[in-house]
């Protein structure tokens, strides 16, 4: 189990100029973009551009802040705008996708996940709750203090755990508390 402070993360320029990103788990450990089987990241965005396509994986991206983006595939299956905040929207990887800021910057939670392997469920609690028993998973305040467990979580913190199989009591008194729970399950085989 490992303990996470967003504001505490090292900022990766991207390639094209558009924004940043902050890596907050990438699995295995130094498998580098082609070779996760998972990967969990918080990115700004501040300039329009193209999105990076990764073959074979299966991304959720929820807008944090700012003022979204609009995201549009070349053959136009996807034309979505990424603008109310904590609502995940899933898609493949593959798909090669243009980028339009919809105000200023904006910052994104991102989950990443190697299809055939894994399955990423991306969801957001408003109030506490059980968080049900999962090998590999991440859980993350967004509004509101949260204690997962016995570890208290201001919002931009949480936990990440891989490999063991973890069951958290998710408690929080604020009355605009939010959190994002991602369960990462095997992929099932037929």
């Amino acid at each position: 189990m490992h303990r996470f402070d967003i504001a505490s993360l090292s900022a990766a320029p991207w390639k094209n100029g558009g924004g940043v990103t902050r890596e907050i788990v990438c699995s295995p450990a130094g498998a580098g973009m082609e070779g996760f089987d998972w990967r969990v990241s918080i990115a700004t965005i501040d300039k329009p551009g193209p999105f990076s396509a990764f073959a074979g994986v299966d991304r959720v991206i929820m807008l944090l802040d700012g003022a979204g983006v609009r995201l549009r595939s070349h053959d136009g299956r996807i034309d979505y705008r990424l603008e109310v905040p904590h609502a995940p929207f899933a898609f493949g990887g593959d798909v090669a996708l243009d980028c339009e800021l919809l105000g200023g910057a904006s910052t994104d939670f991102n989950v990443m996940s190697r299809r055939g392997r894994l399955h990423a469920k991306v969801r957001v609690l408003r109030e506490g709750g059980d968080v049900a028993p999962v090998g590999r998973g991440l859980l993350l305040a967004l509004a509101g203090r949260w204690r997962f467990n016995d570890i208290d979580c201001e919002p931009g913190s949480g936990v990440w755990w891989d490999g063991e199989i973890r069951q958290w009591q998710a408690t929080t008194s604020d009355a605009d508390a939010a959190m994002v729970a991602v369960r990462l399950e095997p992929t099932a085989t037929p």
